[in-house]
């Protein structure tokens, strides 16, 4: 990258910078006659100058041809104007002042415009380019590297570089010429005032910039400090576990409070001498003013400088400490973003990066990889110099399946990154297809080849994204949009060009249409069910779906399927006399196994203000429940609830599973409760704050009868409460209440989950079993009804989480084969995945790959030697050095390295 950022800005914006420096020299003319025109306003308008006397007329707006006394003895008069009185000329030249003021802030309007967007656009081109370069980056470089750092310099650090690109030639032109303007014409109206504001402006711009220069320095530090605080923070977000397992928390705030106070002194001692630059400035700007009160003063007491010179002088000095103030902050600010920039690149110099060229778009086909990978002499030396690999030689038909097996220190987890290359050997030569694998382009090894490693990468997307991810490789076919959309779109690719970001459109469909061999959604479903089953993650994906949710109005036909299965999911609960397990929703009944929130709302909360905790809150729940006489009784009914869970909870620790039983009231929360029920005891609830009644409300918002079975419910306060359901359904009829999805037995619920949908009731608490039989009924009805696809489709879109933290260990790396196995690769490289699994299970589906991959090519790493048995050909490494080779048979002879990596386990 260019190191000169003026370098970097010229190469890039040249034309945009021409052509705004031209309406800057084009506006320095109006802001001359800006200048000029209080002295006529003045002398002329207000005066009199050149008036003999009332009655008298001066002409307004005549036009002599420059310099055309050099041509004749007298000047050439163009235009003769118009003849006007004292009192006309004053109005019009007043108006053409105010024309002029409009003028120079149209001016001002469109160049500071052009600069905004002139910096956006740059900026825009940095951001893609630093981000393109950590695309390029190689593996070895990437792991020196934090995350957040990065993140920091591409996010905030080149910030202040955007508001700088627009004025790095622009602003010193227009403010330049501005202060030049001004001080030309302070001149021509004296030369003294003239001479005495030069040199107080060459006495700023020689002092302020060198006190400026301890303020650059330590920014820079700040910049240094403050990366660091980023990748520390991020540091300890990922080692949580660790942190909390070794009681380190506070050595790791001990070090925070270390370099925030490292930060805090920085930044003070910038704020000091920032703010007496500032005063120094002010001061040195004001003196001027005063000198020119004094001596302009003398001047037009003597004759020599008549009043509108003085007051046009001292109008244009008002209008030159701007100018001059922002010139000087500009160089500071070029200073310092040249030394941002710096900074930024350096970090995006690694030794080595990958060409373009190697990841240009392909929309073509690329065609498979046939004849074999051939390692010769591969060696890896690490920079202490550590022989990982040490002269490692294989050939591998591309139609045949090889198991690298070897202990943790055998250097097989590099092979398996440099077979698949994300990395480059020290030496040696890898060829595929007979080609050197080194320059293939990733179009061809991302496609034609797939990795999976021990720590495979989710992004925080849908199971479904996550499988396809592998399949995004280009822009092969262009959306259905309207013309609105469209015109958009055109817009945003011509930004893009002039920004020389590439046009890759994310609106297109990115997915490979061809390796699922058909483009409608039910093919794309048929091949991801597939390949979730031959990893083994179709029935957890089948649990996402079970507790997803539906949209019925995008998909109205499963939605229809779900109703149908809910009457025939009870059907078969009373025919097999099996209809206690669950208590039904009923319209006109309170269900004892639901809380109390739910029976009173009948209905799924979608937004969070009508959740069980904050139900309470509600001011038309508070009003319905004073309407019905139920508010105090229910406070009372959440009080006893309190007594109760303080007196069971008394002499337990922390922990105790009955907290979770009686999820009332953390144990944190206690003394809390203590007191509340302290000061009802003495006043009654009605005593209390609001505040507190309301906490009560909550306690008895999450009451449910037939789990906590505290009695506090009998028929007469049911009917009540089912009174309290009627009036909420009238307000949610009337629009005084929204957010909540109310239950139908002839509806779909939108809001709730599909296994809600389908029980539409609670699983009856105490009945042993209830679990099991209810899932298995529950699969037999989707399958008789040909819905478990399309539950299946629904748990595909489960988001996995950050990092897919939301999926276990082991369906992260089933997710992960899962990917690789869809891409259809020719050659499918495993670096030591699905080792979390336990050994049936690993060499189960180990199997089961090799098995779907028979006639294609195979290189997996493997942490269980036993599991090489059913591949075509294994071999043995041994700290970095191929120890043998042959098939498992012959190498498992007894004392051989395999045998006894093997008998190891």
């Amino acid at each position: 990258m260019e190191a000169n950022l003026f370098k970097y800005i010229w190469r890039h914006s040249r034309a945009e910078q021409i052509g705004i420096l031209t309406l800057v020299v084009l506006s320095m003319l109006f802001y001359f006659l800006s200048l000029d025109l209080p002295k006529a306003i003045v002398n002329r308008g207000i005066q009199g100058a050149g008036f003999n006397g009332p009655g008298s007329t001066q002409a307004f707006l005549a036009f002599d041809l420059p310099f055309g006394s050099w041509f004749a003895d007298k000047p050439i008069r163009v235009f003769d104007g118009f003849q006007m009185e004292q009192a006309e000329l004053l109005i019009s030249l007043s108006l053409i002042f105010l024309l002029l003021v409009v003028v120079n802030g149209v001016f001002k309007l469109v160049i500071n415009t052009q600069k905004g967007r002139l910096g956006e656009r740059m900026l825009r081109r940095l951001r893609y380019e630093l981000a393109d370069r950590v695309l390029r980056f190689p593996l070895s470089h990437l792991r020196k590297m934090k995350q957040a750092e990065v993140a920091t310099m591409i996010k905030d650090e080149v910030e202040p570089l955007g508001g700088f690109i627009g004025d790095a030639f622009i602003t010193p032109v227009f403010l330049g010429g501005q202060a030049l303007t001004a001080m030309i014409f302070i001149m021509v109206q004296s030369l003294w005032l003239g001479l005495v504001a030069i040199g107080i402006v060459l006495a700023q711009a020689w002092i302020i910039p060198r006190l400026r220069r301890r303020i650059l320095s330590l920014g820079k530090q700040r910049q240094i400090t403050a990366r660091q605080l980023a990748g520390r923070i991020a540091e300890v977000m990922d080692g949580a576990v660790e942190i909390h397992a070794n009681d380190t928390s506070n050595w790791e705030r001990a070090d925070l409070v270390n370099r925030l106070g490292r930060i805090f002194h920085i930044r003070f001692e910038i704020y000091q001498r920032k703010f007496f630059v500032k005063f120094l400035n002010n001061f040195m700007s004001q003196l001027t003013p005063f000198i020119f009160y004094v001596l302009g003063g003398l001047l037009a007491l003597n004759g020599d400088l008549d009043i509108g010179a003085l007051v046009a002088v001292i109008a244009a000095y008002k209008d030159l400490p701007g100018p001059i103030k922002e010139l000087i902050d500009w160089d500071q600010q070029r200073l310092d973003v040249q030394i941002k920039y710096t900074q930024v690149i350096e970090q995006f110099e690694p030794g080595e990066i990958m060409p373009p060229e190697k990841q240009a778009v392909m929309l073509e086909p690329v065609p498979p990889l046939k004849g074999a990978l051939e390692l010769a002499g591969v060696t890896v030396v690490e920079d202490d110099g550590a022989r990982r690999l040490d002269n490692f030689s294989l050939t591998l038909p591309l139609d045949r399946r090889l198991a690298v097996v070897g202990d943790s220190a055998s250097g097989k987890e590099r092979l398996a990154l440099i077979v698949a290359a994300l990395e480059r050997p020290s030496g040696g030569s890898i060829r595929v297809a007979g080609q050197d694998l080194d320059r293939l382009p990733e179009h061809v090894t991302g496609r034609r080849m797939a990795y999976v490693g021990p720590e495979a990468y989710h992004f925080p997307l849908s199971v479904r994204e996550n499988l396809l991810y592998g399949l995004r490789h280009a822009p092969y076919r262009e959306p259905h949009e309207d013309k609105r959309e469209h015109a958009r779109r055109e817009i945003e690719e011509n930004e893009s060009r002039r920004a020389n970001n590439p046009i890759l459109p994310v609106e297109y469909d990115w997915i490979d249409r061809s390796v699922i061999k058909g483009d409608g959604p039910e093919d794309e479903l048929a091949v991801l069910l597939e390949v979730l089953r031959l990893v083994e993650l179709e029935d957890d994906v089948y649990r996402f779906g079970l507790f997803g949710t539906l949209n019925p109005d995008k998909d109205p036909v499963t939605a229809a399927g779900l109703l149908r299965a809910r009457a025939r999911f009870f059907e078969r609960l009373q025919a097999g006399g099996e209809d206690d397990l669950v208590a039904r929703f009923d319209p006109a009944a309170y269900n004892p196994h639901a809380t109390l929130a739910e029976n009173i709302l009948f209905g799924t909360p979608t937004e969070a203000e009508y959740q069980t905790g904050a139900l309470a809150e509600q001011p038309v729940i508070q009003e319905i429940l004073r309407e019905q006489g139920l508010e105090a009784d229910l406070a009372r009914m959440g009080l006893q609830i309190a007594k109760t869970m303080i007196e069971i909870f008394a002499d337990l620790p922390p922990g105790h599973p009955f907290f979770e039983q009686f999820s009332f009231i953390d144990a944190d929360d206690l003394p809390d409760f203590k007191a509340l029920v302290s000061r009802a005891d003495k006043g009654g609830v009605e005593s209390l704050p609001e505040t507190e009644r309301v906490r009560l409300l909550k306690l008895t918002f999450g009451y449910t009868e037939a789990r906590h079975r505290l009695g506090l419910l009998d028929p007469a306060m049911e009917e009540r409460l089912l009174k309290v359901r009627a009036a909420l359904a009238q307000a949610l009829a009337e629009g005084r209440i929204k957010g909540i999805e109310p239950y139908d037995p002839e509806r779909y619920n939108a809001a709730a989950s599909i296994q809600d949908n389908i029980l539409f009731g609670r699983m009856v608490y105490g009945q042993a079993q209830s679990e099991s039989v209810i899932g298995r009924l529950t699969a037999e009805v989707l399958d008789e009804l040909d819905l478990k696809g399309r539950v299946l489709a629904v748990g595909l879109d489960f988001n996995v989480g950050i990092a897919g933290k939301r999926l276990s260990s082991v369906q992260r790396q089933k997710l992960a084969m899962a990917r690789a196995c869809l891409k259809d690769a020719d050659l499918l490289i495993v670096n030591d995945a699905l080792a979390v699994l336990d050994g049936a299970t690993h060499i189960r589906l180990i199997n089961a790959i090799l098995k779907a991959r028979k006639g294609r090519g195979v290189f997996w790493c493997l942490s269980r030697a036993a599991a090489a048995e059913n591949f075509d050909q294994v071999a043995v490494l041994d700290r970095g050095r191929k120890v043998a080779e042959g098939t498992f048979k012959e190498l498992t002879a007894e004392g051989s390295p395999l045998a006894r990596l093997v008998a190891a386990g």
